[in-house]
């Protein structure tokens, strides 16, 4: 069994090195033809001595084998041995540079490159949004391409994010810093060591490493932009992450009963129904890097998030939602699983596209990604003492707001903590089926 499923894996690397793109077998061959011509060129340098006396040698060793050997035996054995020593040195010299690229990995030099060059030539992917939400999304579609551009709001001001903001002056580093860890490519350590937060220390407690190191590059470069790269860098990201403005933005939001509220962290906690949200300055300027990869995106993807504080911020920004709404690239929305206390309340999916569509001024994406499965009755209760419930997917309300339904089992349920969340991989899976199943005629003009 196991040699059966050890011959399946050569021969599925023989067909990975046999296969264009990988940029390999041209250098070699390349490399091959200089060998040739350098040999040559010193036989024409040295009209040819060193070639006869060695072709002489040749031929003397060769009748002296065949003398004694008969040919049937020594010509294959020659063979044989002729190919035992190229397989075992390009064996040697595959494991000892993968072995440079992935030392504490035990893929084969050819899975890299085929991943590499699999991931760089994949989709370019917007993703928009901010908080948990959407660095889950990235982990699970940074394995279908490398093409991924992660726009993040810049409108935190809670927690170690807040306190930054306020005693440094620079923007929120908290949601960058998310989505720089989900995009890493598997620097387990590194990244952990990002995402590791201070439990003591005064002035320390509360902050986390990655805020700290993007606070303190962001001196050193001068700009967030430039912490960001340099971080990214350093964690072997695969995308970029970009501040949807570089203005220092603040959230503020009318309530039914006309009460308005200031700062992000403040309007969850007012728990009543938004009918407006702005920010200060009013209409903020993209960051132009943002809006050209909306441009030159081939799918676009909202959510999941907190609706009002990590999604739709991002559309606060006329240049983001008009590059969105002039793109013809596929665009779909990711629907939150359960309702959030203090913004989506007794939410709809409906209520998601039509708070999303106010905002926007019309229709900016063609469909809505939810949730199929409900979760199980135990975690339901432990919601609906939170007052919290399922999305309801009311089906007429969003066929007649022109939105394709994109239904799928894209959740997790942790037991333990009484939590629904997005399962990354599902999630990035479901996504990628649903684009790859849309006809592109239909967005992309040729």
């Amino acid at each position: 069994m196991i040699s059966n499923r050890n011959g399946r894996k050569k021969v599925n690397h023989l067909y990975k090195w046999l296969s264009p793109g990988i940029l390999v077998k041209r250098w070699l061959l390349t490399s091959m033809i200089g060998i040739l011509l350098t040999v040559l060129g010193l036989a024409i340098w040295t009209k040819l001595t060193p070639i006869y006396r060695f072709l002489d040698f040749i031929i003397a060793l060769l009748n002296k084998i065949t003398n004694n050997f008969p040919s049937n035996i020594s010509g294959p054995l020659v063979l044989i041995f002729g190919l035992f020593l190229l397989y075992w040195g390009q064996t040697r010299t595959f494991g000892s540079i993968t072995e440079v690229l992935k030392p504490n990995s035990d893929e084969d030099l050819i899975e890299v490159l085929w991943n590499y060059r699999r991931l760089n030539r994949g989709t370019k992917v917007v993703a928009i949004g901010g908080g948990t939400g959407l660095s889950t999304l990235l982990r699970g579609i940074k394995d279908y391409s490398a093409n991924i551009t992660a726009i993040v709001t810049v409108a935190d001001d809670g927690g170690s994010s807040g306190r930054i903001r306020r005693e440094m002056g620079m923007l929120p580093p908290g949601d960058i810093r998310n989505c720089i860890a989900s995009l890493a490519d598997e620097e387990k350590l590194l990244t952990e060591l990002f995402q590791y937060r201070f439990t003591a220390g005064e002035g320390l407690n509360g902050h986390s490493f990655g805020n700290l190191f993007l606070t303190a590059l962001n001196d050193i470069t001068g700009s967030l932009e430039g912490a960001i790269d340099a971080s990214s860098k350093v964690l072997a990201v695969r995308g970029k992450v970009l501040p949807s403005t570089l203005s220092d933005v603040t959230l503020w939001a009318r309530f039914a009963d006309g009460k308005i509220v200031e700062g992000e962290s403040n309007i969850p906690e007012v728990r009543g129904k938004i009918i407006e949200l702005g920010c200060h300055p009013q209409n903020p300027p993209a960051t132009p890097a943002v809006i050209k990869a909306i441009q030159q995106a081939q799918y676009i993807i909202l959510g999941p998030g907190s609706l009002y504080t990590s999604i739709i911020p991002n559309l606060l920004i006329p240049e983001i939602r008009e590059a969105i709404a002039q793109s013809s690239a596929p665009k779909i929305y990711v629907c939150n699983i359960m309702t959030q206390k203090g913004e989506t309340d007794g939410y709809t999916v409906s209520d998601h596209i039509r708070a999303i569509d106010q905002v926007c001024g019309g229709k900016i994406f063609d469909a809505v990604l939810v949730q199929g499965r409900s979760p199980s009755e135990d975690i339901l209760k432990k919601y609906a003492q939170k007052e919290c419930h399922p999305v309801y997917l009311d089906r007429e309300e969003v066929t007649k707001l022109g939105r394709r339904i994109v239904q799928g089992n894209v959740m997790s349920q942790n037991s333990e903590d009484g939590y629904v969340r997005h399962n990354s991989q599902l999630l990035g899976k479901t996504l990628f089926r649903w684009y790859s199943n849309t006809p592109k005629s239909k967005f992309f003009k040729f």
